[in-house]
């Protein structure tokens, strides 16, 4: 499927643009537009090697800015809850995952929509359930990433603490995801890893304009258009699921 790869590739430098400026949200905006090309499994699994390219690009960048205590807190129920959706994923009909990927998008987006000053520390308990949640929404849709944005833009952080510690906690959370793709044999179909060949490169050239973008464009404004967007191809999702 030469063609269709070419397409795929297009979705994953869109979708990585997204994450090298805001550091996570590829998927939220790659998945719902592949969907339209291949089956929800065979995108979920091609973007897994996408995403865990563009993790390690942006993961790694400034770790020793990261909050080490934060990072801990997330990580063993991030382990938990990928298991959990990964069990969901693997039993789940496939309209059924359209639908909910699509509801998932359209709630993302209209909680994008608004701002959300973090004025209010929360206490840092919420991390079981931010971590919990993100692994569960990281197997089922490839978006692990709300949830760690929501958590950890409320604990204080400052922009180099909050942007390191989601880089690690999201490299982390996609890491443990290709590793339940590969041992529920999501990974190994022949067509996902050469689809990979032209999609990966075509992502980590999105990350790379992505910082060029994050360095002249308001992180805020950026993501207003990805909102307006998702709405649009969550609404798109869910009519598919419907009809």
């Amino acid at each position: 499927m030469p063609a269709d790869s070419f397409l795929l590739a297009a979705i994953a430098f869109c979708g990585s643009v997204v994450f090298g400026v805001t550091g996570f949200g590829a998927a939220l905006v790659s998945l719902p537009l592949a969907t339209h090309v291949v089956p929800l499994g065979f995108a979920l699994a091609l973007f897994a090697l996408a995403d865990i390219a563009n993790s390690f690009s942006v993961g790694l960048e400034k770790p020793k800015n990261a909050v080490r205590a934060e990072y801990l807190r997330l990580v063993p129920m991030i382990l938990i809850g990928t298991a959990a959706g990964v069990t969901v994923l693997v039993n789940l009909p496939r309209a059924a995952g359209m639908l909910l990927l699509g509801v998932f998008v359209i709630a993302y987006a209209l909680y994008a929509l608004f701002p959300h000053p973090s004025q209010r520390v929360i206490s840092r308990r919420w991390a079981w359930l931010a971590g919990f949640a993100g692994g569960v929404t990281s197997a089922l849709f490839g978006a692990g990433g709300p949830p760690y944005v929501i958590y950890l833009s409320q604990r204080g952080l400052t922009k180099e603490e909050f942007r390191a510690t989601l880089g690690l906690v999201t490299m982390t959370s996609i890491s443990l995801r290709v590793v339940a793709f590969l041992l529920t044999g999501l990974l190994l179909n022949p067509d996902v890893w050469l689809a990979a060949i032209v999609v990966v490169p075509a992502a980590l050239a999105g990350i790379w304009l992505g910082r060029k973008i994050f360095q002249r464009m308001p992180r805020e404004l950026l993501m207003r258009v990805v909102a307006v967007l998702l709405l649009g191809s969550g609404g798109s999702l869910v009519w598919r699921a419907l009809n």
